[in-house]
């Protein structure tokens, strides 16, 4: 038991964290490609501070 839980919790915690990476590669493209769509459509418009 480590910090209280038995192998198989840790067993299930990786599976869920290898399985989540994914997901939150594929999220992070496309907020990036999201804010780089946003950024090109506001530019030369009047009344943006950014």
């Amino acid at each position: 038991m480590f910090l209280g839980l038995a192998w198989y919790w840790w067993l299930v915690a990786g599976v869920i964290l290898a399985l989540s990476f994914p997901f939150k590669i594929k999220f992070l493209k496309w907020w990036g490609n999201r804010q780089r769509e946003k950024k090109a459509n506001s530019k030369d418009k009047w009344g943006d501070e950014r």
